[in-house]
């Protein structure tokens, strides 16, 4: 499941060592629990339309990476 920033929408990628999540644009960091918290606050608030523009945007980007 592909993560993206709550704030600037950039891709997040997780640090092993430090456990935590790092925004690649904007350089936001959030634990598991932090990020799982905003993902359903913001879901929760987002309308049926921008959900489905999130979930065409998610499968886009993994259509288009190297499979």
């Amino acid at each position: 499941m592909p993560k993206y920033c709550p704030e600037c929408g950039g891709e997040l990628r997780y640090d092993p060592g430090h456990k935590l999540y790092t925004c690649m644009s904007c350089g936001l960091t959030l634990n598991f629990d932090e990020l799982i918290r905003i993902q359903e606050e913001t879901r929760l608030k987002e309308s049926e339309e921008e959900r489905r523009r999130r979930e065409r945007k998610e499968y886009l980007k993994w259509w288009l990476s190297k499979k």
